[in-house]
């Protein structure tokens, strides 16, 4: 990558931080079934992910603040379980108005603005996750696949 990850995630936009995963993802040798699935994996998380880092809200998947967006705060989130739980808790917070299911501070999660969950919700949808129900499980073999997705970006970044 050009520029380093962490700066990429530092402050870039959603586009530029994909199309530079893409890039690299253009210059190893994976097999082109992880290729397909990679972006779209990607543009998921990040689509929740940086407009909380805008805002000044990022949490990790236990609820705890977190500072700046890092490949390593990416890659926490980039578990199956995680993302579906981070689904649900930007869905909840949406209907509330307030950022909910975390750690941060009142008065700051007072301040949060409804994230658009249409990337991430559509995303889920195409795995089974049932997205009207947080307790219904999902296909375990969807999990297997997108710890090999999250094993081919960590390679990436």
């Amino acid at each position: 990558m050009n520029i380093t990850s962490y700066e990429l995630f530092k402050s870039e936009t959603l586009q530029t931080i994909v199309d530079a995963i893409h890039a690299e993802l253009q210059t190893r040798n994976e097999s082109p079934f992880w290729g397909d699935k990679v972006v779209p994996f990607a543009t998921a998380i990040l689509s929740v992910l940086v407009p909380l880092r805008d805002a000044n809200m990022l949490f990790t998947p236990e609820g705890a603040s977190a500072d700046t967006l890092t490949p390593e705060l990416f890659l926490d989130w980039s578990d199956f379980l995680s993302l579906k739980t981070l689904a649900f808790t930007i869905q909840k917070s949406n209907n509330a108005g307030k950022l909910l299911r975390t750690r941060l501070d009142d008065v700051k999660c007072e301040k949060y603005e409804e994230i658009d969950l249409k990337l991430l919700g559509d995303y889920l949808a195409q795995y089974t996750v049932n997205l009207e129900s947080e307790s219904l499980d999902f296909p375990i073999a969807h999990y297997n696949l997108h710890q090999g997705v999250s094993n081919v970006i960590k390679s990436l970044l």
